[in-house]
């Protein structure tokens, strides 16, 4: 049983998220659970400093805008006719469209007259963000977890898993 963080382990957090303004953005109401090592199950700053940390262990870490969820790309926002979205469209609804660019998620955020305005960018987007972590597990990952590259639910042995995803 491993008692620090390190490659192929599989770590538990509990967490809030806050905005520069003390604002919080995820109250982590469930734990995170992520394969540490590279697996893309949390923004690489984060996984760097908790890298050798162990259970107990408490962290406050500010990401910028970069290292989170990216700047702001105006690019992403564009104006539609009404008449491309169904009926019950409203703002908040979220849907994916398939471009050059591969598959993208957008957000309405603005319906008006005719038009509807979606927005491309995460809604967390050039938001410099404070992780407040505590570790609260450190487990060997098993051969399975590490074959897929992340965690599996304890009494899932394929996908789905108990993980959340802070990436």
């Amino acid at each position: 049983m491993p008692n620090e963080i390190a490659k192929n382990c599989v770590v538990t957090l509990d967490y809030t998220v806050t905005d520069a303004d003390g604002v919080v953005v995820d109250d982590g109401r469930q734990p995170l659970v992520y394969l540490h090592g590279g697996y893309d199950g949390i923004f690489p700053k984060l996984e760097e400093a908790l890298h050798g940390k162990k259970v107990g262990d408490k962290l406050k870490i500010k990401l910028l805008p970069q290292d989170a969820f990216g700047d702001y790309d105006e690019k992403l926002v564009a104006v539609e006719d009404a008449e491309l979205f169904p009926e019950n469209a409203e703002v908040g609804m979220a849907f994916e469209r398939v471009s050059d660019a591969g598959e993208e998620i957008f957000h309405i955020t603005e319906i008006a007259d005719d038009k509807v305005v979606v927005d491309g960018n995460h809604p967390l987007a050039g938001m410099a963000l404070i992780f407040d972590l505590v570790v609260t597990g450190v487990r060997a990952a098993t051969a399975e977890e590490i074959a897929h590259g992340h965690v599996h639910d304890s009494g899932n042995s394929h996908h789905g898993g108990d993980s959340r995803s802070l990436h």
